[in-house]
């Protein structure tokens, strides 16, 4: 560039670095509304354009702006020129936010009203902008239609029809039992005993009915049995006259439906390990119980009255603590509702306090602040009068800013240069360094190497790990490894083995116990209901021990004076 042409240049980028924030305005607001699709790489292209149109339009002139305009892009300079000098944008918006970084007096007088002065001319360039937008014609290069060709394929040859497989035949399968769809003979085995059971007991309650007066004499053994009852049930003795004619029946069918049961249980059936362990539990739970009741027999029953006073005593000992104890909350919540009351009061005057001191501050503070927009009213006023007299300078300030830009500009390039020069010098060095080290590589690829590398099976892969073992030592250690899993197996395979022997021994001898327990419960039955029968033979009638006599007048003695002391009581 010559001097004038590289003055142009430089004074356009100092002045585009000055008024950055005010051009940054208008280019951002084009790119928001007007300029949504222009290229970001573009901005600096509207800077500079926008720079001219607002501070070099006057030494410049028309002609020469134009000739700028028209030598870039004509779409994108009529869409920014038809943007920027819009009349109604200069006189509001961007007024506006350039009033913000200067004074609105300035800005108007000095950048505003000479934009609008042009705006008529700039608009003749717009519109010749646009007549050259529209005869603008476009060329279509038109290119050869590729032509198509076929593949050169290889035809394949016809398959083979294969030959169809032979339907296989299923076999014809044999018959459902007819088993399947018949009821087990277990089943009405125990129909046919159940009804066989209702008929002897209604035979048995039809003779019952006819002898009354002789069922009224009971035996020994079934008077204990059911005076135990009445007094375990507490039945009234003005009831007693009745029962005696039902109780006979009532121990006939008990031990009827008792032996019963012990044939039926006699049946065979077909035993799994859950049934044999649930059985046996069964009889195990029946024994403990049998040997809880004769324990409890033979320690006796005591008169529970004692111990219902007493526990009444302490219910009313319990609910005089309750009442004392309900008494003293209600005190204690009387109390507490009265200091509540109390320090309530207390803060109501300590806010009033607190209220009181925070307006003499509040009244304070106000006159602070009046003060303090006093000052700087004041301080405005001076600031006003410092900026008008400074704008009255601002031309001579404007060439002493230039020249000093001009002298920075200088410095900037000789740096430039300087710099430059240095780091083609240190790229020229890295390249000759790089080029040694190429050499150097290909040196060291033409030289022969050799290929084959020989494997010591008993020697460490040498990367320094703890656990490095060579392929031997590996190969023992899984053979190792391969043995003690063996002996593992081996050993869980004992065991399942003892454990599954265990369980059967203890089902054999569940079974045993279960199968004893049946024989017991079948020979007792059976002896009971021969005794039965033998004595209902010989009609005779057992003499009653004098012990039993003796307990049975105790125990009606005890009952009286126990009838007494509740009537006292």
């Amino acid at each position: 560039l010559n001097v004038t042409e590289e003055k142009f240049v430089l004074d356009t980028l100092a002045g585009c670095i000055e008024y950055k924030s005010l051009l940054d305005v208008v280019v951002n607001a084009f790119f928001v509304r007007d300029g949504r699709y222009c290229l970001t790489s573009e901005r600096n292209l509207y800077i500079v354009i926008c720079y001219l149109a607002t501070f070099q339009l006057e030494e410049l002139g028309l002609q020469r702006f134009s000739r700028i305009v028209k030598s870039l892009d004509t779409a994108k300079m009529q869409k920014f020129l038809r943007f920027f000098f819009n009349a109604l944008y200069l006189n509001t918006w961007i007024k506006d936010e350039w009033s913000q970084f200067y004074d609105s007096l300035y800005v108007k007088e000095n950048w505003i009203d000479p934009l609008l002065r042009w705006q008529p001319k700039v608009q003749q360039l717009i519109e010749q902008l646009a007549d050259k937008l529209s005869n603008r014609t476009t060329t279509v290069k038109t290119s050869t239609v590729t032509q198509p060709k076929e593949f050169n394929l290889t035809v394949p040859k016809p398959r083979a029809i294969p030959i169809p497989l032979p339907i296989p035949v299923l076999e014809k399968r044999p018959p459902v039992p007819p088993s399947t769809y018949k009821p087990p003979k277990e089943k009405k085995q125990l129909e046919e005993m159940k009804t066989k059971n209702w008929r002897k007991a209604e035979d048995l309650l039809l003779k019952a009915n006819a002898n009354q007066f002789r069922c009224a004499t009971m035996k020994s053994e079934k008077g204990e049995v059911c005076y135990k009852i009445l007094y375990y049930l507490k039945i009234p003795q003005e009831v007693v006259p009745f029962l005696p004619q039902y109780l006979e029946v009532v121990w006939e069918l008990v031990l009827r439906q008792y032996f019963e049961e012990l044939q039926i249980d006699n049946i065979p059936i077909k035993l799994n390990a859950a049934a044999i362990l649930r059985e046996g539990a069964l009889y195990q739970r029946k024994m403990e119980q049998e040997l809880e009741r004769i324990e409890n027999l033979l320690r006796g029953a005591g008169d529970p009255s004692e111990f219902l006073e007493w526990q009444k005593q302490m219910r009313g000992k319990d609910l005089k603590e309750q009442l004392a104890e309900i008494e003293c909350r209600r005190l204690q919540g009387k109390l507490s509702h009265e200091e509540a009351v109390l320090a309530h009061q207390n803060v109501i005057q300590e806010n009033k306090k607190k209220a009181d001191l925070m307006r003499e501050k509040k009244a304070e503070l106000m006159h602070q602040y009046a003060e303090k927009r006093l000052q700087e009213q004041k301080e405005m006023r001076e600031l006003v009068e410092q900026v008008v007299e400074g704008h009255k300078n601002a031309k001579q300030a404007k060439i002493k800013l230039q020249k000093y830009k001009q002298q920075i500009v200088q410095e900037v390039c000789e740096e430039n240069r300087e710099l430059l020069r240095q780091a083609l010098e240190e790229e020229e060095e890295k390249l000759r360094k790089r080029y040694e080290l190429i050499q150097q590589i290909r040196a060291i690829e033409s030289l022969p190497s050799l290929r084959h590398k020989f494997v010591d099976l008993t020697e460490t892969g040498g990367h320094g790990l703890i656990c490095e073992m060579s392929i031997v030592e590996l190969r023992e250690r899984l053979a190792l490894l391969r043995e003690a899993q063996k002996a593992a197996e081996e050993e869980k395979r004992d065991q399942i083995i003892h454990e599954k022997q265990a369980k059967e021994q203890l089902l054999l001898d569940k079974l045993d116990q279960i199968s004893l327990f049946r024989a017991e419960l079948g020979r007792a039955a059976a002896l009971k209901q021969e005794e039965k029968k033998r004595k209902s033979q010989s009609g005779e009638r057992p003499m009653k021990d004098e012990r039993i006599l003796n307990l049975q007048k105790k125990i009606v003695e005890k009952a009286m004076e126990r009838k007494k002391q509740a009537g006292l009581l």
